[in-house]
């Protein structure tokens, strides 16, 4: 598997400077988006701020991490440049003439998943646009970002969960590989005993809700439990008050990159067995 996955904290100076990143952030991305196709080895990514002291940066690549902030540094460092007017203890800019410090602060910056999911890990980015590509195939679909937080009770509530979840890791993929419409999705532990999940998904807000309820619904009970101002469980009963906590605990993403817009899961899956089709009957 040579997939990954990054959520970056970048701890911002002040509710002004979150403010102002998350009305200058949007007019970077166009170049930002363009160089994440050059680099090529990042699947999905998104920016969104947190909170009034967090501006955080997710991605789903594959290879190695400090490979790929490097190829950032020089490619689009400007941006992090940018970034980096806002934020507490920043490493020294011009990023691009600093790409080594760079990667040091960004690996030191990391939050760490409880668990990843992906739901075609053994194909890179590039394979999968090289297969659209030799098969002729354009994404029709719609995709969207999903980055709900979750407010736990108490630190003790966050510890708990945190294992719970690492706990119920194998779990957790299989049922998500049966919802059929996530790429990728990770749930990570964030400020102020604060739990994230992060998702891609196809198609429209209330279906995948839908869905995922009905296939991964009892987690989200169990964490319910666990969470501030949850709705009434079990989701699968109360699903329009579900849809309506999700949504309004979703924050806004900026700059979402995609490297092969609109290809759905189902429409990776089968080009991928069809390479391997091909390959089997060509030996």
């Amino acid at each position: 598997m040579s997939q990954n996955h990054f959520t970056l904290s970048f701890p911002l100076k002040s509710p002004a400077d979150a403010k102002a990143l998350a009305e200058q952030l949007p007019t970077l991305m166009p170049d930002f988006l363009k160089a994440q196709d050059a680099i090529g080895t990042i699947h999905y990514s998104r920016f969104t701020v947190l909170s009034e002291k967090t501006l955080l940066f997710l991605g789903d690549f594959d290879g190695e991490f400090a490979e790929l902030m490097a190829a950032l540094a020089t490619q689009v460092g400007s941006v992090f440049d940018a970034i980096f007017q806002h934020v507490e203890n920043p490493p020294p800019t011009p990023v691009a003439a600093h790409a080594d410090v760079f990667v040091e602060w960004t690996a030191e910056h990391i939050l760490t998943a409880v668990n990843l999911y992906t739901a075609y890990p053994d194909v890179t980015a590039k394979e999968i646009k090289s297969l659209a590509s030799a098969a002729d195939v354009t994404g029709a679909g719609e995709l969207h970002p999903f980055l709900v937080i979750l407010p736990m009770k108490s630190k003790l509530a966050f510890i708990e969960v945190q294992l719970i979840l690492r706990a119920r890791g194998h779990g957790t993929t299989k049922d998500l590989d049966k919802v059929g419409t996530p790429h990728f999705a990770q749930f990570v532990p964030l400020e102020d005993n604060q739990i994230g999940f992060f998702t891609v998904y196809d198609g429209s807000f209330d279906k995948y809700i839908a869905d995922f309820t009905k296939n991964i619904g009892e987690i989200f009970d169990l964490l319910f439990k666990f969470t501030k101002g949850a709705p009434p469980s079990p989701c699968r009963k109360y699903l329009q008050e579900f849809i309506d906590f999700a949504a309004g605990a979703n924050r806004t993403p900026i700059g979402f990159y995609q490297a092969y817009p609109g290809l759905s899961v189902q429409d990776i899956h089968a080009l991928v067995a069809d390479s391997k089709s091909q390959t089997a009957s060509a030996g």
